[in-house]
């Protein structure tokens, strides 16, 4: 694996650290991560409004780069190549979070139709509820209080902060967390709700 002098990479051009990438460089990859990987968590904040969505797709991007260092072939420029290879990312993310939510909202407004319930229907959508509730009872306390307020209540973050004594900024975070902790855990969940959703309306 070849290996180049960490203090001639500021003068290499995005052309060269490709072609250094390309060969397993490992001080160009860092180098490119250094020029690019905070402006490119910058550009996916903006969309996403998000910084930990946008943090990790970001970090997510470098992997893969690193990973498939070898096989990537770059025929832009390399600044064309992240940002589109981090809007595509975006798209999906996007994209996975839509159909996530399409499903949920077609399982819940299903499940409020009670003349479509059957008992065994009425098990599995007891069953999936048990689930869910399970997960959410087991995050950490704090997080959990902000968590379920959010939920049952109209309040917005400020209105919420208020109510439990924290700080703004501590309320955002608890959610953040919480969604994450959730949309990790809850993985298995969704496709389970698909599924039922599928047995359901055919």
């Amino acid at each position: 694996m070849r290996q180049t002098d960490r203090c001639s990479l500021n003068a290499f051009s995005d052309a060269e650290l490709a072609v250094l990438l390309a060969e397993g460089d490992a001080l160009a990859y860092t180098e490119i991560y250094k020029r690019y990987s905070a402006v490119l968590c910058v550009f996916a904040y903006k969309r996403l409004d998000n910084r930990e969505e946008a943090r990790d797709l970001v970090h997510e991007l470098f992997l893969a780069l690193w990973r498939k260092r070898t096989d990537i072939n770059i025929t832009v420029t390399l600044s064309t190549y992240l940002f589109t290879a981090v809007r595509n990312r975006m798209l999906d993310l996007i994209s996975h979070k839509q159909v996530s939510s399409r499903y949920i909202e077609s399982f819940q407004n299903y499940c409020l139709n009670t003349e479509n319930y059957s008992a065994d229907h009425l098990v599995r959508h007891n069953q999936l509820h048990a689930l869910i509730e399970r997960e959410i009872a087991a995050l950490p306390p704090k997080m959990r209080q902000v968590f379920e307020f959010s939920r049952k209540s109209s309040y917005n973050r400020k209105e919420i902060a208020a109510e439990l004594g924290l700080s703004e900024q501590t309320v955002k975070s608890h959610l953040q967390h919480a969604v994450k902790i959730l949309k990790l855990k809850l993985g298995a969940i969704l496709s389970i709700v698909m599924y039922l959703i599928h047995l359901l309306l055919i």
